[in-house]
């Protein structure tokens, strides 16, 4: 089962923008999240290479809508630069990536589905407190960051025990955007004007989210729960 995160307790993963860089472990205490995947879970979603690389794509894709989205929600009518600059820079990472993985999953006789859900992305997403003003654009850029930084923990995963070797360079290069996608969010959660309690409201968001993930339904999916 998975547990609580260790300092010390290390994943493997791509480091810095250089794709050429070795792996190297990186201390699970890089990352926020307070319940770990156990390792088990990564070759259990790999059996099904199709099914995941399918949810993968729909993942990136509602990723690059959702900054298109919180592009728009600025609580005054002029957006400052940097948020317009960081916001459209991930959404189109998050394109770019939609489209490396759509490829392999075509060249794997793979099809992307019409339709998808992912329950642990709705799950997290009722935190948001809507009609808040910017209380609500705190917690949606929060939510955002928790999804990236679980994305970033499964991908480590995925690419220390993929044994397809083009699959797992995909996972190993997309760890290092994940992470930065993630702090990106945070960064601007504390930043925002006229909020207060920013602290407490992460520290609550994180001991949800450990509990939303590691209650999901096992299955070939990157926000999947463990057998």
């Amino acid at each position: 089962m998975g547990g609580v995160f260790t300092p010390g307790r290390s994943l493997y993963a791509a480091t810095g923008e250089n794709r050429t860089t070795p792996w190297r472990p990186v201390l699970a205490s890089d990352l926020p999240l307070r319940w770990q995947t156990p390792p088990e879970w990564a070759p259990a979603a790999l059996r099904h290479p199709l099914a995941l690389l399918n949810d993968h794509a729909h993942l990136e894709r509602k990723a690059a809508t959702n900054a298109l989205d919180l592009l728009h929600r600025w609580p005054e009518p002029n957006p400052p630069e940097n948020w317009v600059t960081k916001m459209t820079a991930i959404a189109r990472d998050e394109v770019e990536h939609l489209a490396i993985v759509v490829r392999l999953l075509a060249r794997r006789g793979g099809e992307l589905t019409r339709n998808h859900r992912c329950q642990y992305a709705s799950d997290l997403r009722c935190l948001v407190r809507l009609g808040a003003g910017p209380d609500e654009l705190m917690d949606r850029l929060m939510v955002s960051a928790l999804i990236e930084a679980r994305s970033c923990e499964r991908f480590a995963l995925l690419g220390a025990h993929c044994g397809d070797a083009e699959m797992a360079k995909v996972y190993r290069d997309l760890y290092a955007s994940e992470e930065g996608h993630y702090r990106i969010f945070i960064d601007l959660a504390r930043s925002l004007p006229d909020i207060v309690k920013v602290e407490d409201r992460w520290n609550e968001m994180l001991d949800t989210e450990a509990g939303i993930i590691a209650g999901q339904p096992p299955g070939p999916s990157i926000h999947g729960g463990v057998a």
